[in-house]
C-alpha cells in the first residue's frame, strides 16, 4: 500500500473516530435528556397521587359533611313533628279555654278577671311559640341554602379536580409516548 493510500486511509480514521466521539457526546446529552424526562414524569406521577389523595380525601370529608347535613335534615324533620304535635295541643288548649269561659261566663265577675289573666297568658305564650317558630324556620331555610352552597361549591371543585387530573394525564401520556 501506498503511503498517500496510507495516509488517506488514517485520515479516514480519524474523521470517523471525531465522527463517533461526536455521536457519543450527542448519545450523552440525549441520555441527560431521557433522565431528566424520566425525573420529570416521577414527579408528574408523585403529583397526581398527591392530587388523588387530596380528592379522596376532599370526596371523604364532603360525604360526611353530606351525612351531617342529612343528620340535620332528620332533626329538622323531628322537630317539624314536635311542632305539629304541640300546634294540635294548642288547638286542644284553645278548645279547652274556650269551654273553660263558658263556664266562667257562669260564674262570677271575679272568676271572668281571673279568666282574662289566663288569657292573657296564653296569648303571649301563642306570641313566643310563633316567635320560636319563625325563628326556627329562618335557621332551618339558613340550613338548606348552606347545604345548596355547599353541593354547588363541591360539585365545582370536583369538576376542577377532575380536569386539572385529565392535564396531568395528557402531560404524563405525551411524555411516555416520547419515552
Amino acid at each position: 500500500m501506498s503511503k498517500e493510500s496510507l495516509n488517506d486511509l488514517k485520515y479516514e480514521l480519524e474523521l470517523k473516530n471525531a465522527e463517533i466521539d461526536e455521536l457519543t457526546m450527542e448519545l450523552q446529552e440525549r441520555q441527560e435528556e431521557i433522565n431528566k424526562l424520566k425525573l420529570y414524569s416521577t414527579k408528574l406521577k408523585y403529583q397526581n397521587k398527591n392530587l388523588e389523595d387530596k380528592l379522596d380525601t376532599k370526596i371523604d370529608y364532603d360525604k360526611a359533611r353530606i351525612n351531617e347535613l342529612d343528620d340535620l335534615s332528620k332533626k329538622i324533620k323531628e322537630r317539624d313533628a314536635i311542632i305539629e304535635d304541640k300546634q294540635d295541643q294548642v288547638k286542644y288548649l284553645r278548645l279547652l279555654i274556650d269551654d273553660y269561659k263558658q263556664q266562667l261566663n257562669s260564674n262570677t265577675e271575679n272568676l271572668e278577671v281571673q279568666m282574662r289573666k289566663i288569657s292573657k297568658t296564653y296569648e303571649d305564650l301563642l306570641k313566643q311559640k310563633d316567635a320560636i317558630i319563625q325563628k326556627q324556620d329562618e335557621q332551618i331555610d339558613n340550613l338548606i341554602k348552606s347545604k345548596e352552597e355547599i353541593i354547588k361549591s363541591n360539585k365545582t371543585n370536583i369538576i376542577s379536580l377532575k380536569l386539572q387530573n385529565e392535564k396531568y394525564q395528557e402531560i404524563i401520556d405525551k411524555f411516555t409516548k416520547t419515552n
